[in-house]
C-alpha cells in the first residue's frame, strides 16, 4: 500500500507537466504534444518575450538575432531572422518546438526535418491576447496568460488617463519603417493610439501596416509624427515633407532604439509601450502651452 500510494503521489505531482496538449496554431494547423515542451526555440522577439512573461524563460535554447529582452536571453544562441534563420543550427539544438511568425521563410524546411513548428501571428490587441493564451497552453501555464493580459490592460488604462485633453483626438502618423510603412488604425499600435484617445491618419481601409506613397503623408498633414529617432531626423529631407506642420513645429515623438523596440513588438510589453506614448503626448502638451 505504501509503494502504491507513493506511485500515485508522484503521478499526481508530475501529471500537469506531462499531460498531453492539443492546440491549433494561427495557420490553422492542429498539433498534439505528449507533454509541455522542455526545449524551445523562438524566431521572433515578441515570442521570446511572451515565453519569458509566461514564466518559462529557462526553457529557451535559442532565439532570433533581434531578441534582447529580458536580459538573460542575450546569452542564448542567435539563430538569424525571418529571412535567414539558420536551419541547421536550429535542428542541432533539438528543440521540442519552434515558435515562429507566419512570414518566417524556414517553416517548411524545419518541418521537413521533423521539427514541430507552432505559428503565432499578432497584428491586433485581440491577436496578442489570443497568442498569449496559445503559448500558455503549450507551456502549461494558462493562468499566467490571464495575469499577463491583465497587466497589459492595467497599463493601457493608466496610459490613457495620462493623456492631456489638449492633445486628445489629434491625428498621428506612426512610422514603422522609413520606406515608408505606417501603423494603421487596425494594427496593435493603432489600437493603442485609439485607447489613448488619439486619431490616426491611416484609416482601416488601408490595412494594419500599409506601405504608403510619401505624398500620402504630405496630403494627410498629421498633427503629430511618431517614429524611430533616426527616421525622424531625416524626414525633412523627403520631398515635400519639410513643410509638414508637425515637423516645423516639432510636434514629434522620436524614440531611441531601445524604446522603439518596445513600441513595435506585439507582446507582453504592449502596456509599457502605451505608457511611453503617453509620456511623449504629455511632453507635447506642455510645449504647446
Amino acid at each position: 500500500m505504501t509503494r502504491r500510494w507513493l506511485v500515485w503521489l508522484l503521478a499526481v505531482l508530475a501529471g500537469p507537466a506531462w499531460a498531453s496538449i492539443t492546440l491549433r496554431d494561427d495557420r490553422g494547423v492542429t498539433m498534439r504534444f505528449e507533454h509541455s515542451p522542455q526545449r524551445i526555440v523562438t524566431l521572433l522577439p515578441s515570442l521570446t518575450e511572451t515565453v519569458c512573461a509566461l514564466g518559462r524563460c529557462a526553457l529557451l535554447v535559442g532565439v532570433d538575432r533581434f531578441s534582447n529582452s529580458p536580459p538573460q536571453v542575450q546569452a542564448l544562441p542567435k539563430l538569424g531572422g525571418l529571412e535567414d534563420a539558420q536551419v541547421e543550427r536550429i535542428a542541432a539544438l533539438k528543440p521540442d518546438v519552434v515558435l515562429a511568425a507566419p512570414s518566417a521563410r524556414v517553416i517548411d524546411r524545419l518541418e521537413a526535418l521533423g521539427l514541430r513548428v507552432v505559428i503565432v501571428d499578432a497584428k491586433t490587441h485581440a491577436d496578442v491576447q489570443r497568442s498569449l493564451g496559445l503559448v500558455a497552453t503549450l507551456l502549461g501555464t494558462p493562468a499566467e496568460a490571464d495575469r499577463t493580459w491583465a497587466r497589459i490592460q492595467q497599463a493601457l488604462a493608466e496610459a490613457a488617463a495620462r493623456v492631456p485633453a489638449s492633445v486628445r483626438g489629434q491625428k498621428v502618423y506612426f512610422e514603422v519603417d522609413p520606406t515608408p510603412y505606417a501603423a494603421g488604425a487596425d494594427s496593435f499600435i493603432g489600437e493603442t493610439l485609439q485607447r489613448l484617445h488619439m486619431g490616426n491618419v491611416i484609416g482601416p481601409a488601408l490595412g494594419p501596416f500599409p506601405r504608403l506613397n510619401p505624398e500620402f503623408v504630405v496630403r494627410a498633414r498629421p498633427d503629430i509624427i511618431m517614429a524611430a529617432q533616426r527616421s525622424l531626423d531625416e524626414m525633412a529631407r523627403r520631398p515635400g515633407w519639410a513643410g509638414l506642420p508637425a515637423l516645423r513645429q516639432r510636434r514629434t515623438c522620436g524614440f531611441d532604439v531601445q524604446h522603439y523596440e518596445v513600441l513595435v513588438r506585439p507582446g507582453p510589453r504592449m502596456g509599457e509601450a502605451a505608457l511611453q506614448l503617453a509620456d511623449c503626448l504629455v511632453a507635447l502638451s506642455k510645449v504647446a502651452r
